[in-house]
C-alpha cells in the first residue's frame, strides 16, 4: 500500500502571515494534522527550517506529543537543526538542502559532494533510533551516496516531473529519470519515498514509478483546502493513490 504523508507547512505559512513572533494563532498546524490523521494519512511531516518562516519550534514538540501516526521532520544538515532532532526524536528525519532565499526547496540535497558530513549525521540519528531519508533528485550519483552514507530511505524529489508535466515529451523523460533511481535504490536496499509539486493530476501517472513506499504532499493539500476542507483533500488523494501497485 502506498502511503501518504502530508506536509503540514504551509498551514503554518498562512498562519505566520498574520500572527508572526506572537506565539499562538490561527491556523493550528497541529489541529491540521490532527484532521489529516483522522482523515486517513499515514503520517505527518514538518520541515523546521533554520530561519523559522513556517513551523516554529512550538509545533514540532507538540506534534511528537500529539500525533499517532509516523512524524517526518524535514531538516537541514545544521548542528542546531540537527541537536533539536536528537532530543525530539521523530520517526524519521528527511535531510533537504536549505536557502534562505527560496521560497520552497528547490532541489535535491547534493549527498554525493557532502558525503561525509551526512554519514556523520545519519550515524548519530540511527544511533537515537531515528531513521533517515535522504532527499535527492532522481540521479544515478546521487543514489549511489545515499546507499553509501547509509540512509534507510531515499526522498525522489518530483519537481521536475511536475513542472514539465503538461509536456508530454519532457515529462515522459523525468518519469524515466524517477523509474530508473527508484529500481537503482532498490537494488541497493534502500527504501523510496517521493514528493514536491505532487497533485491530483500528475499522481496518476507517477504510479509508472516502481519501489515506491511513501508519498509526501503538502502545497496542493493545503490549496485543494480551501475548496473542500482538508480532511476531503486528502481523502481525494488517498483514493488516487489506493491503486498503486508498486
Amino acid at each position: 500500500m502506498l502511503k501518504l504523508g502530508v506536509n503540514i507547512d504551509h498551514v503554518a505559512t498562512l498562519r505566520e502571515a498574520r500572527y508572526r513572533g506572537r506565539g499562538a494563532g490561527e491556523p493550528d498546524p497541529v489541529a491540521a494534522a490532527l484532521q489529516c490523521e483522522a482523515a486517513g494519512a499515514h503520517g505527518i511531516t514538518a520541515h523546521l527550517r533554520e530561519d523559522r518562516r513556517h513551523i516554529q519550534d512550538r509545533d514540532v514538540w507538540a506534534l511528537r506529543e500529539r500525533i499517532k501516526t509516523r512524524l517526518n521532520l524535514e531538516m537541514a544538515n545544521a548542528p542546531e537543526i540537527i541537536a533539536i532532532a536528537l532530543k525530539l526524536k521523530p520517526d524519521i528525519v528527511c535531510l533537504v538542502p536549505e536557502r534562505r532565499l527560496e521560497v520552497t526547496t528547490e532541489g535535491g540535497l547534493d549527498a554525493a559532494a557532502h558525503e561525509k558530513a551526512l554519514t556523520k549525521t545519519c550515524k548519530k540519528m540511527n544511533d537515537a533510533g531515528i531513521e533517515v531519508s535522504l532527499f535527492i533528485a532522481p540521479d544515478e550519483r546521487q543514489v549511489e551516496a545515499a546507499a553509501r552514507i547509509g540512509s534507510q530511505f531515499i526522498e525522489l524529489h518530483t519537481g521536475a516531473y511536475a513542472e514539465s508535466f503538461g509536456r508530454k515529451r519532457e515529462r515522459n523523460a523525468e518519469l524515466q529519470r524517477l523509474v530508473k533511481a527508484a529500481k537503482q535504490a532498490h537494488s541497493l536496499g534502500l527504501r523510496v519515498n517521493a514528493g514536491h509539486g505532487l497533485n491530483c493530476q500528475n499522481l496518476p501517472v507517477l504510479h509508472l514509478v516502481p519501489h515506491l513506499v511513501e508519498l509526501n504532499i503538502g502545497h496542493s493539500l493545503v490549496s485543494r483546502a480551501v475548496s473542500v476542507g482538508l480532511a476531503a483533500a486528502v481523502k481525494e488523494m488517498l483514493a488516487l493513490m489506493k491503486d498503486y501497485r508498486g
